[in-house]
Parts: C-alpha cells; structure tokens; sequence
C-alpha cells in the first residue's frame, strides 16, 4: 500500500509537472522572494564574492560607461545595482526593477545609504516591461532570465527599449554537471518531492545552461554580435553546514519545488541535501562548483 501511494503521488506530481502554469509560477516567484528578501540581505557579503566576478565581466561586456541609462531587470536586492550605478556615476541613471516590492526595498534602502541618487527603483515584471522605447543604453540581468516563464516576451521588451546599438547582458549558470553546490540539492529535492526533470523551456536555474540555447535565445529575439564567456564562480564559505543554511534560507527555486511536501518531508530533504553538500568540504573550507555563463548581445 505505501508503495501503491507513493507511486501515485509520483505521478501526480509528473503530471502537474507537465500541466505547467506560468501565471502560478511567477506568483510563488514573487512570494518566495518577498519571504527571502531579508535572507537574501544578510547574505550580501557572500553574494558579492560568489558573484562579484562574473558580475564585473557583465557590466564589462555591456560597456556599462559614464553617463550611461541602464536597466536592471530582476535587480533583487541590488547587490549588481550598486557597482553598476558607481560605473554610470552621478550624470547616468540606473532603473531597477523586479516583481517582489519587498527586495527591490531593499536596493533602494541600500543606494540611499550609499548616496546614490542615480538609482531608481520600479515593481515591474520582466516580462511586461512598461517602458519608453529606445530609452536605454543597456540592459542586465543576473540570474533573472533563467526564471522567466516566457523568455522571447521578456528579451522581445529589452530589445524594445534598447536604443540603437544598446547591449543587454546578462549572468546565467551553465550546465547542472558544473554547478554541484546547486545541482546536487536540485537534484535531491525533485526526487523527494517526486518531481520529474523539467520540460524543455521550463525555466529553471540550468534551463540556459547550454551556451547554444542561450544564443538562440538571444538571436531569435533579435540580438546581434552575440559574445558569451565561461566566469568560474566557486561558492566558498567556512562549511557545508554554512553552505545548507545559506541555499535554506535564501534559494526561493528550492523551496518552490518543496512546497508539496508536508514538514517533516522537507526537514528530511534538507537533511539529505546536508549530507551532499559534505562531499565540497576541503582543507580550506567549502569549495561549491559553480561556473556561470556571460553572454551580451546588440541591438
């Protein structure tokens, strides 16, 4: 019987899967980011160094400059806004914008601590990008297009209000196999909340993973002069133990993929991923391999 029923809700859980809905999708987005956005926060310091380079190589590639308007679409709490709106300087402009209202608080708590005044910040939905045509000299996102349920909408509106020339940049993670820090507890969590592998275009942390796609994606919506780079960003933090809190407290595409499961089956899920992320643990430290993707194109 117990296995009668665990074979069920494996299959319904696969069905749901296939039965995908953007709209709910991009519902528990918002709420998962408005539950993270403190979390996310207090993490700064390890986001800056996780993410720091590849974030550099980002505004490298778009030519971020003086003067510039940039947008910054699925901002979060701004930890890619601040440098960005030091390299614009005073003359320039940086909007930037996500769906969660709490987190993107945060950006404009933090560029007002800063005296930043050439940030602004706007609730918006990357994908319905409700702004003045060619209004923009760039446009970046760092990890914000792997989660957009309709990519070709949202990279459609960046194009839109690019001006002619303008860049979009933007910072994914490559594969699932170069990303162990991520993918193992990706991996432990679909099968205990018995969910079958993402559909093809699903969004999902590795869902550009391949460099190929990723052009695709940015050529099919119209991007020329497309450049995308390999930046390794290893996770390094003092233990596997610190490495479990930070992805339990701050990884919302975790705790979507848990929601069906009752409390004590998340607690053991947890638990496992714990034991996972062991296997990083070296003589310095927490080592978790990650490599992200940077890719640019033109308008």
């Amino acid at each position: 019987m117990a296995h009668q029923s665990q074979a069920t809700q494996s299959q319904t859980a696969q069905s749901q899967a296939t039965q995908f809905d953007p709209v709910r999708f991009k519902e528990t987005t918002r709420e998962q980011w408005q539950e993270a956005a403190e979390a996310w926060h207090r993490w700064g310091p390890v986001l800056s160094q996780w993410l720091g380079p590849a974030t550099e190589r980002m505004l490298d590639l778009a030519g971020i400059r003086a003067g510039q308007h940039v947008l910054d679409v699925a901002a979060g709490a701004g930890s890619q806004t601040i440098p960005l709106a030091r390299r614009v300087g005073p003359a320039g402009r940086v909007l930037a914008t996500d769906i969660a209202p709490r987190i993107l608080e945060i950006a404009a708590t933090e560029a007002r601590e800063l005296g930043l005044r050439q940030v602004e910040t706007r609730v918006l939905d990357g994908e319905d990008l409700d702004l003045p045509a060619e209004s923009f000299d760039a446009v970046v996102s760092r990890v914000g297009l792997i989660y957009f349920p309709d990519r070709a909408r949202a990279l459609a509106g960046m194009r839109r209000v690019l001006k002619e020339g303008g860049k979009t940049a933007h910072v994914v993670y490559s594969t699932a196999d170069r990303n162990g820090f991520f993918s193992a507890p990706v991996s432990i969590i679909r099968r205990k909340a018995g969910l079958g592998p993402p559909l093809p275009g699903q969004p999902g942390p590795f869902s550009l993973g391949d460099p190929a796609v990723l052009e695709e994606e940015l050529a099919g919506a119209g991007f020329r002069s497309i450049v995308i780079e390999r930046v390794a960003s290893p996770v390094r933090l003092a233990s596997a133990a610190e490495c479990l809190r930070f992805e339990k407290e701050s990884f919302g595409a975790l705790h979507q993929m848990l929601a069906g499961l009752p409390p004590a089956g998340r607690e053991a899920a947890w638990e496992e991923v714990g034991d996972a992320l062991r296997q990083f643990e070296t003589t310095e430290g927490f080592v978790g391999p990650c490599e992200m993707l940077v890719a640019v194109g033109a308008r």
